[in-house]
């Protein structure tokens, strides 16, 4: 009868120790900041307006 005590603490021993590691496992968090991406755009809205400028003159060739 001895004996299975003596099993059952040890048991108890290694379950308790196995729960108190997982419970005390790191944890990781990320942060990431947002890139700024600072563009110049000047020469796509340049050939927008070249083209629709085009467009408004050959609708209306009498406009200047």
């Amino acid at each position: 009868m001895r004996l299975s005590m003596k099993r059952a603490a040890a048991h108890l021993a290694v379950g308790l120790t196995a729960v108190t590691i997982a419970a005390c496992t790191p944890t990781v968090r990320l942060q990431v900041d947002p890139i700024q991406i600072y563009a110049k755009l000047d020469a796509d809205v340049r050939v927008r307006l070249d083209r629709e400028l085009e467009q408004l003159l050959q609708e209306n060739p009498n406009l200047f």
